[in-house]
């Protein structure tokens, strides 16, 4: 199986909030933002596995900026690390300003898929070869999520998390 670069599941989602998406302060609900990523999420992890994906963690979300009625929305989803049948998906939510066309980083958040065959049993996915450094950043702080969150779920022990003892040590 031949490794993949980040760029390859590259995928982009752009939309308007319209009114029946929003909650009484005019700003886009956070499920209709979740539900816009998990798409643009799940594109790319298909993309990259040329497989059925299930979502099997929203593993990070910053809701760091509102996003109001009318704004244009653009999701960026790209596998950023991918690991035996797993991959974590990383995504950018744009805000395009209506007048001057500037885009600014509203909101982020890390998924990680699954991809499976038709009964639903996970397959193993193509690695991924990172380019820029801002994807090598993202895929070498990959491990270290995927052993917290094993460890918090207390699949592997402590001793077992090497990237996150390296850390403290």
């Amino acid at each position: 199986m031949n490794p993949k670069h980040p760029s390859e599941s590259l995928t982009i989602l752009t939309d308007l909030v319209l009114p029946s998406e929003t909650n009484p302060l005019n700003n886009l609900f956070g499920g209709e933002l979740l539900a816009r990523m998990d798409r643009a999420a799940s594109i790319a992890a298909r993309r990259h596995s040329r497989r059925i994906v299930v979502t099997a963690s929203v593993n990070h979300v910053a809701f760091n900026r509102a996003i109001s009625l009318g704004s244009v929305v653009t999701v960026e989803a790209k596998v950023s690390r991918s690991f035996k049948s797993s991959m974590e998906v990383f995504i950018d939510v744009w805000v395009e300003d209506r007048e001057s066309g500037n885009r600014t980083k509203a909101n982020e958040a890390i998924y990680t898929f699954v991809a499976v065959d038709d009964t639903g049993r996970p397959v193993e996915v193509p690695a991924i070869i990172p380019e820029t450094e801002l994807e090598i950043q993202r895929f070498d702080a990959a491990l270290r999520r995927k052993q917290l969150s094993l460890l918090l779920a207390g699949k592997i022990k402590p001793s077992d998390a090497t990237e996150l003892k390296a850390l403290f040590l």
